[in-house]
């Protein structure tokens, strides 16, 4: 009888568990920024993150069995973050480089893209290259891949070290910076909102910096991994991806 018991408790556990609503799925934290749009951005009508970004990562969660949690947080917090257990993932317009490799891991690219170079509109020059720049005071954000291959050049006056995109856009569309560089497609879109009319994207530079998009998750979270890169392949090949790109006016490409 106990033997019974037994068994008949381990099937209503059985039971239990398959009638478990979704709500009782694992939630995981996702750390993303709140001034990187279209991939990620503060919308202040829903006081939420939204974003290309997030769309993916809930898509991807949706795939893989687990609900997200979305902390928003300064770009240059976000390693720290996930190092230190206070999120999860990292879902943000972060390029994958040899350096955070070696910090974190990374999914298999999402997007790939290199910076855009920002001047005021009184300038009309033909910029393509950082050197047509030498001397100057230029900026960028802070924790970037950008802003370190700027100062590594040694060809500037000054590299400006800023906290969020908007801020070195604000500071060139008034004039008090030479030139910004930052996410080209942060920066388009931005401009195309029209906030900014005294700054322009200078179309025939060549980006010095490209690099791939990832999803970051912590040295040894393999299995997490292999999931997020399973549903990311899975996206990518039933247009999920494609449609998430649109729905924020960037097209689908090879990372």
């Amino acid at each position: 009888m106990a033997l019974k018991r037994l068994v008949q408790a381990a099937v209503a556990a059985l039971v239990l568990t398959a009638a478990m609503p979704a709500s009782a799925q694992k939630v995981l934290k996702v750390g993303s920024t709140p001034t990187g749009v279209p991939f990620t951005f503060l919308d202040t009508k829903t006081n939420s993150i939204q974003g290309i970004m997030v769309d993916l990562i809930t898509e991807i969660g949706k795939d893989a069995g687990f609900q997200v949690q979305i902390e928003p947080m300064q770009f240059s917090t976000l390693i720290a973050s996930l190092t230190s257990n206070k999120i999860d993932i990292i879902s943000a317009a972060m390029f994958v480089t040899p350096a955070r490799k070696e910090v974190i891991d990374f999914s298999e690219p999402f997007y790939s893209y290199g910076e855009g170079l920002l001047v005021p509109k009184s300038d009309t020059k033909t910029y393509t290259k950082h050197d047509d720049l030498k001397g100057e005071v230029v900026g960028a954000q802070v924790g970037t891949a950008f802003v370190d291959a700027l100062k590594k050049s040694g060809l500037f006056s000054e590299v400006k070290a800023y906290d969020t995109i908007p801020d070195i856009l604000r500071d060139v569309n008034a004039g008090r910076l030479k030139a910004g560089f930052a996410d080209y497609p942060i920066l388009a879109y931005n401009l195309k909102q029209g906030g900014f009319p005294e700054a322009r994207i200078v179309e025939s530079y060549k980006p010095a910096t490209v690099g791939a998009v990832g999803i970051g998750v912590r040295k040894g979270d393999t299995e997490l991994l292999a999931k997020i890169n399973a549903s990311l392949a899975k996206l990518k090949a039933n247009g999920t991806v494609e449609k998430i790109l649109d729905k924020w006016g960037l097209k689908a490409q090879g990372a």
